[in-house]
């Protein structure tokens, strides 16, 4: 593929057809012949080479595949810094080849999958974190992509630009069948060009232009946004998150998406499928993985950024200042800093139009997982009274109960997604406690929404902290004629109000976790058990529940064991939080706590005097004491 070294004087010029050619044998020999890719990719100088290859228009295809496989079985992301005039690259792609490449961006912007297993707990992360303070290279890359002028609004109009579909429904291509006849994007692109390649000659002899299946297109384009959803969501989750924002919004990516909502993106239910998580591997039909991309595009547009009013409509806007107006509660300022020139068009934005999808999505489909999380990131952060009105309005409340309650679902996935949107919607909402009454109007129901509660607190924990939280707050209240009244009612308030049932909630949420298997996942858990405790204080109840603790552990017949752990899980969360801005920022928005009593509790908890009363040493017998080993030696 390139000159050797005995070649003098000036370089041959090769013909697109021999490196065709060679590019053929090349990805044929890392198909069939065990080892080559590998070797191929240790080759620093080749994969740049590669690169370069991809400028000339009649082998960008070969090139692509090639590029694609090779990087796939690297152990280390390549630098894109370091491919010769990247930026000029790129800029001359045209967007069918800048879609394409989008595949092959994929893999360089993504961090490798952290699985599960021991490694990838907090501790170890926290432990790899202090061996390596500098950005890795999946975050040096996302940085070199954002700053390539053009390429943002140009992954922003191949996003949102439409296709025109056939009248013919019967017409279309069974998608759910594609891969029995295609598996992948770039497969699908030759074909594509062998088509039109075909037209443009039968055009030239006079013969009748063949019209390209219009089915083959609507898969072809779902199949680039895929890619392009793909490489916008992982951008919106790095580290130039702000700046990927104000692109995005300034270049109408939500609007765009709105417009194609109902013609492409959800045009139809798909058949069911499994759920896979955020990093596993999917060989789901393109439709199906263009709807997760889409849902996820939204989670990481929405989450915890003021630009989430951007998926409502004017019209829907004008709803949520009124609702404020009518509460006599001032208006958030993100609200009223929405640009309106770029909110979505019509009467319905995104976000309704996501919520009426979801009402209709089968009980058993996975999508329901990502639509509620979707949802859910518009109500985190700081708890916003006229947002949750917007969403109880539209019969959300109600439809997340049929689901937890009667509907027999059973997917974990599917049920925590239910009951952490549950808990944004209901948090310091008495009207939303109010509509939860109505409609667990009787005891069987309420036993059921208990039973699926403590099924698993992994899941539900942070419902049962939304539930403690308001509870504070609502007990706090009592000159207010209307939580009085609700407070009376309720049955959920009423069961949390009891001090036993919040104990029982603290001993079982302290013994699930432990500082080796903590995790993304579970982290929760320590933080709910922290409110809990929180609170307590704050009534100056705190010795009270440590010495329930204690009780507890001598009735189980494992004195200490409850309170050593639970002193070790405090001592690494100083050692987590106290190093994190966004999660110590998060921690404070959601629970209304400000973070230095949070900071003040943990210091209390973990007081070294015996004597202190709210000190957790003070309540383990010196024979069963174990407070100062390392993490690593635990």
């Amino acid at each position: 593929m390139r000159p050797t070294l005995t070649v003098q004087g000036d370089l041959p010029i090769l013909s697109d057809d021999l490196i065709k050619d060679c590019l053929s044998v090349l990805y044929n020999c890392c198909i069939c012949t065990e080892g080559v890719t590998k070797s191929l990719a240790a080759r620093e100088d080749f994969v740049t080479f590669l690169f370069t290859l991809m400028s000339n228009k009649k082998i960008f295809l070969q090139t692509a595949t090639l590029i694609e496989d090779i990087l796939s079985v690297r152990k280390e992301i390549i630098q894109l810094e370091e491919i010769p005039n990247l930026a000029s690259l790129v800029q001359s792609f045209n967007q069918q080849q800048l879609a394409n490449f989008c595949r092959i961006l994929s893999v360089t912007i993504s961090e490798p999958d952290v699985g599960v297993d021991d490694k990838h707990t907090l501790l170890a992360r926290s432990t790899q974190q202090k061996t390596s303070t500098c950005p890795s290279r999946a975050e040096s890359n996302q940085v070199t992509l954002v700053n390539i002028p053009g390429f943002i609004e140009r992954l922003c109009k191949l996003a949102t630009r439409k296709v025109t579909e056939a009248a013919d429904a019967s017409a279309r291509l069974e998608l759910e069948d594609w891969h029995s006849w295609l598996d992948n994007a770039l497969v699908l692109d030759a074909l594509m060009q062998l088509a039109i390649e075909e037209a443009e000659q039968n055009a030239l002899f006079g013969l009748t232009k063949h019209r390209l299946p219009q089915s083959m297109k609507i898969v072809h384009e779902i199949m680039y946004k895929v890619e392009v959803l793909y490489v916008l969501c992982v951008l919106l989750m790095g580290r130039q998150r702000n700046q990927v924002h104000r692109m995005l919004a300034e270049f109408k990516l939500i609007p765009g998406l709105n417009n194609l909502f109902d013609k492409l993106i959800w045009r139809r239910q798909p058949s069911g499928h499994v759920l896979h998580r955020q990093n596993q591997n999917c060989d789901c039909s393109p439709e199906i993985s263009f709807k997760i991309q889409f849902l996820r595009l939204l989670q990481s547009f929405s989450d915890h950024h003021e630009n989430k009013y951007l998926l409502l409509s004017g019209q829907e806007l004008n709803e949520l200042s009124d609702i404020y107006l009518n509460a006599n509660v001032f208006e958030m300022e993100a609200l009223n800093n929405t640009d309106r020139n770029l909110v979505c068009d019509g009467k319905k934005g995104l976000l309704t139009r996501l919520i009426s999808v979801m009402k209709k999505e089968p009980i058993d489909s996975s999508f329901r997982f990502w639509q509620a999380r979707a949802v859910e990131s518009f109500l985190r952060g700081t708890p916003s009274y006229a947002d949750q009105v917007f969403l109880l309005r539209r019969g959300l409340l109600e439809h997340i109960l049929y689901c937890i309650i009667d509907s027999g679902c059973k997917s974990h996935d599917v049920l925590q997604s239910y009951f952490d949107l549950l808990g944004e919607l209901m948090k310091f909402n008495i009207d939303a406690f109010k509509r939860f009454n109505k409609y667990v109007n009787t005891e069987e129901k309420f036993q059921m929404f208990l039973t699926q509660i403590n099924s698993s607190l992994v899941d539900s924990n942070m419902l049962v902290r939304c539930i403690v939280l308001s509870l504070d707050r609502f007990e706090s209240q009592t000159n207010d004629v209307k939580v009085v009244e609700v407070f009376s009612e309720c049955r959920l308030l009423s069961h949390m109000a009891q001090v036993e049932n919040r104990l029982s909630f603290l001993f079982r949420l302290t013994s699930i976790i432990n500082v080796q298997t903590l995790t993304q996942e579970n982290v929760s858990c320590l933080n709910t058990s922290l409110v809990i405790l929180m609170l307590a204080r704050r009534r100056d109840k705190l010795p009270l529940y440590l010495s329930a603790l204690r009780e507890k552990e001598y009735a189980e017949k494992y004195p200490g064991c409850l309170l050593n752990n639970f002193h070790n899980l405090l001592r690494f969360w100083q050692h987590h939080y106290l190093n994190k801005d966004k999660d110590s920022t998060c921690l404070e928005n959601s629970s209304c706590i400000p973070f230095t009593y949070w900071k003040e509790t943990v210091s209390v908890l973990l007081g070294s005097g015996r004597s202190s009363r709210c000190a957790i040493a003070s309540y383990i017998d010196e024979a069963y004491r174990d407070l100062d080993r390392d993490f690593l030696e635990l």
